[in-house]
């Protein structure tokens, strides 16, 4: 099996790991992994990087992220999804007094760069065991806020009042551009807390990863060893870095560990390096006057 990217479209009670397990026994290799995961609700896409393209996993981790999601203003959740019991609930009266002014006013706090507290359940490590765990004991979880950028928060259609028992809701869909490490769960919940209505998660699709696309991405319920695309790692490098073609001799020196002259003074991502064969050399990153490789790849990426 070559190396390259599997562009997944995850369906939803899939968790990530589910995912990587499913495409180690497509792809005949141990080596597979994800970069960046899904909740088992969501759905979208997900990156599976196999063999060499492993590697290359963890420069696509930081990459801003495009996702579409439904918001539910009038309920407060364990989980900030729809996965958990309610906390709290607002009386119908306040949900329906809900105006789209008042929460595009809200919306705007929430845009550019903010400070986020994540969600209770997240993956985050508390003293050695995932929050996560820690709230389903019983435990009381308070994590630190940390920054990240929301690029773009934005109202798709027109918004529903959901009748539902005793209950209403003031549901909307929403199109969210952010940078990695940001919890639409989170941006649900503290829209809601800013109305005094609460608010949690109701669907939650991935629908971009830096360059890459859900219109990429392939079906896992329908895949099989032998309709199994894997888009090659030199394609997948090229599709998301800038690149730099090497010489002969850069390329021999690069394998030698050696550093190269520096192209661009102002360059600060890393570059995909080629050589006159197409074939991904190294990814380099610049380092005061010099590029130097951040990892090199095998000639032979199939078995390596």
């Amino acid at each position: 099996m070559s190396s390259g990217l599997v562009l997944i479209d995850k369906p939803s009670g899939w968790t990530s790991h589910d995912v990587v397990a499913r495409l180690r026994k497509l792809a005949g290799t141990r080596r597979v992994g994800h970069a960046g995961t899904l909740d088992p609700m969501a759905t979208g896409l997900l990156l599976i990087g196999v063999n060499s393209a492993t590697k290359l996993l963890t420069f696509l981790v930081g990459e801003n992220k495009t996702y579409e999601a439904t918001i539910r203003l009038g309920a407060d959740t364990i989980t900030d999804d729809k996965e958990s019991e309610f906390i709290s609930v607002a009386s119908p009266d306040a949900v329906r007094a809900l105006t789209p002014a008042q929460v595009e006013a809200v919306l705007e706090t929430l845009r550019g760069p903010i400070e986020q507290v994540p969600s209770s359940v997240s993956a985050i490590k508390v003293d050695g065991e995932r929050a996560y765990a820690k709230v389903r004991s019983g435990d009381e979880v308070k994590l630190k806020s940390r920054p990240v950028t929301i690029h773009r928060f934005e109202v798709i259609g027109e918004p529903r009042l959901v009748e539902d028992g005793p209950n209403t809701f003031y549901d909307f869909d929403a199109v969210i551009d952010c940078s990695s490490g940001t919890y639409i769960r989170a941006l649900a919940r503290d829209l809601g807390a800013a109305l005094s209505v609460g608010g949690h998660l109701t669907a939650l699709r991935r629908t971009k990863i830096g360059s890459y696309s859900i219109d990429q991405a392939q079906n896992l319920e329908n895949l099989t060893p032998e309709t199994l695309s894997i888009l090659p790692i030199e394609e997948a490098a090229t599709q998301q870095f800038k690149v730099r073609v090497l010489s002969e001799q850069d390329a021999i020196d690069l394998r030698h560990g050696k550093r190269l002259r520096v192209q661009d003074e102002n360059e600060t991502a890393p570059t995909a390096a080629i050589d006159g064969e197409g074939n991904l050399i190294a990814m380099l990153t610049k380092s005061g006057n010099a590029a130097k490789s951040l990892v090199v790849f095998a000639f032979d990426q199939e078995g390596e």
